[in-house]
């Protein structure tokens, strides 16, 4: 008889945006395109995975998070009519319209008078009838992604060199527990930069 198991938290349809070990990856604050805005994400053997290329500072309503390849993973929408600022994410597929109807999370940030103190809010749809809350956590060099029982997600914080050196504030390490799409991560981490107006 199969054996019957728990659903990952922010597990994915696609075993190429998940591991069953831990991974760490380097976020550089860059686009590779000429004079573009965004960012590049390289994995452990310092091979591009994700990138960011297709905004600028004026216009970033709308961004896309994309592959090496170019192909479109989420696309990221900020909301313009809700009072507190949020974001929603958009899986890419095949449709006509290229998204979902319905977003597969949601950022939302607190209070501008708890703001400092209050973690912003990060609800992941599994389904039409699940959702869960998770949080995003300031830290004094980066910020945390948590469960809703405050288990450890993901941590990003600035990147030092094996000898302690700081690489810069536009470089940063992030690390993402087992069983967790990288690639859904990655999106979330890139709103919480663009809410900061960190990219």
């Amino acid at each position: 008889m199969a054996k019957v198991q728990p659903k990952p938290v922010f597990a994915s349809s696609s075993s190429s945006y998940m591991t069953s070990r831990r991974e760490s990856f380097t976020i550089w604050m860059k686009s590779l395109v000429f004079h573009g805005s965004g960012c590049t994400v390289f994995d452990s053997k310092g091979e591009i995975i994700y990138r960011i290329d297709n905004y600028n500072h004026k216009h970033n309503d709308r961004v896309f998070l994309m592959d090496l390849r170019g192909h479109v993973l989420f696309t990221l929408v900020r909301k313009k009519l809700t009072v507190l600022g949020s974001w929603e994410g958009y899986k890419s597929c095949d449709s006509s319209t290229g998204t979902e109807e319905k977003p597969s999370f949601k950022v939302s940030r607190p209070s501008w008078i708890f703001r400092r103190s209050s973690p912003c809010k990060v609800t992941v749809r599994w389904d039409r009838n699940q959702n869960s809350c998770h949080k995003i956590k300031k830290l004094k060099s980066g910020f945390e992604i948590v469960n809703p029982q405050g288990g450890l997600i993901t941590e990003v914080k600035q990147k030092h060199s094996s000898s302690g050196v700081a690489l810069g504030d536009d470089v940063l390490s992030m690390v993402v527990e087992p069983d967790i799409d990288h690639s859904l991560i990655m999106a979330i981490v890139v709103v919480y930069s663009l809410m900061n107006h960190n990219m």
